[in-house]
């Protein structure tokens, strides 16, 4: 078994199998790492790889089309691509809260 560390989470760590999907590990361990793959907005589920990058596997053709050469250099990864066969510790951007429309806002009293 393996350690991941889920950094923006709290810094909460779980164990997983060896030559695991990062994404399937944040979703089964309720890791965090922010997705919306299935909704068709591939992209989402980019995540750096703070340690241990050396224990993920290789770059995908698919997070070069999403990923620029200076992050991937940086070790920035989409964890729906992305296989790990050591520890690693992972943060990501949180995700913004969606704006509240006015009509939707509580009335204040004047």
């Amino acid at each position: 078994m393996i350690e991941v560390i889920f950094i923006t989470n709290q810094a909460k760590a779980v164990k997983a199998p060896e030559n695991s999907n990062l994404l399937r590990v944040s979703l089964r361990e309720q890791g965090g790492i922010p997705f919306k793959c299935g909704g068709g907005l591939c992209g989402t589920c980019r995540c750096k790889i703070e340690q241990g990058l050396e224990n993920t596997d290789g770059i995908k053709d698919k997070e070069r089309k999403h990923l620029s050469e200076a992050d991937i250099r940086d070790g920035y990864r989409m964890a729906c691509q992305t296989f790990i066969h050591g520890n690693v510790s992972v943060s990501w951007e949180p995700r913004k809260p969606a704006p509240v429309s006015p009509s939707l806002r509580p009335a204040t009293l004047s």
